[in-house]
């Protein structure tokens, strides 16, 4: 997808973008090959050509924080096909919801391997930035408004400005409603029994068991917990990736 976007390029909406489709144009390079393109002035289209190449080149030199900057936040799921290999999912626990909240958990899954910091262990942002080294995007669910606010509220700049994929807006435009748990069981998700059932509101309960009373089961629980919170994301993102991918195709001689 990410290579047949045009929307990177100044004055082209998706509306645009789905004519150029229509008339044979899906790729960067079949736009640059072109001379002429309808609805395109001949004076504009060097000026088109010259903001591909640069888009192009960043993308070679693995410069995915240049299309952050560029696409809309909502669109920056077509680079995931590109990225899946070095794309890392992510997830926090917090104390509460309340403005004195603070992460009590953060598990980063990455190429098959899951990496769990908790608070007043090894929570850090050192650790956050290694376990989040070289990520060219990021996958979360609802990490817009809650995850990304969170870390960056107690560890600044730990997080790389990568694009991110957020699930949590994705997944209603392929008729996934509601949080991550209810969108795993219409797919047909398990999570192991240990913590089928366990919600975001006992994941509190469960740190402050540990943090008041020392209970390692609750810690362990809810490590757990977070552990399948991030791993999940990953055969989540790819199946929303592939139902948006044919969504936005239909119609285009795909």
């Amino acid at each position: 997808m990410i290579k047949r976007t045009f929307l990177l390029l100044p004055g082209i909406g998706q509306v645009k973008e789905r004519r150029l489709w229509e008339r044979g144009v899906r790729s960067w390079e079949e736009f640059s090959q072109c001379k002429r393109l309808e609805g395109i002035s001949p004076a504009r289209k060097p000026v088109l050509d010259r903001e591909l190449d640069m888009a192009m080149d960043s993308w070679e030199r693995g410069r995915t924080e240049y299309f952050s900057r560029l696409l809309p936040s909502g669109q920056h799921w077509r680079m995931y096909e590109r990225l899946r290999e070095d794309t890392v999912y992510l997830d926090i626990e917090t104390d509460g919801l309340g403005p004195s909240a603070v992460v009590t958990m953060l598990s980063v899954h990455r190429a098959g391997e899951t990496v769990t910091l908790t608070r007043g262990m090894d929570l850090t942002a050192e650790n956050i930035g290694r376990a989040m080294n070289r990520a060219k995007l990021l996958v979360t669910f609802n990490g817009s408004t809650f995850d990304l606010p969170m870390i960056e509220r107690e560890f600044p700049f730990s997080v790389p400005r990568v694009p991110h994929y957020d699930l949590r807006h994705a997944c209603p435009k392929v008729g996934l409603r509601g949080g991550l748990k209810h969108v795993e069981f219409m797919l047909g998700y398990r999570r192991p029994q240990e913590v089928e059932y366990v919600t975001g509101e006992e994941a509190v309960y469960l740190w402050h068991l540990w943090e008041r009373k020392g209970n390692e089961n609750a810690l362990r629980l809810l490590r757990r917990y977070n552990q399948e919170d991030a791993r999940n994301l990953e055969p989540l993102a790819g199946t929303v990736y592939a139902r948006l991918a044919d969504r936005l195709l239909q119609g285009c001689g795909e």
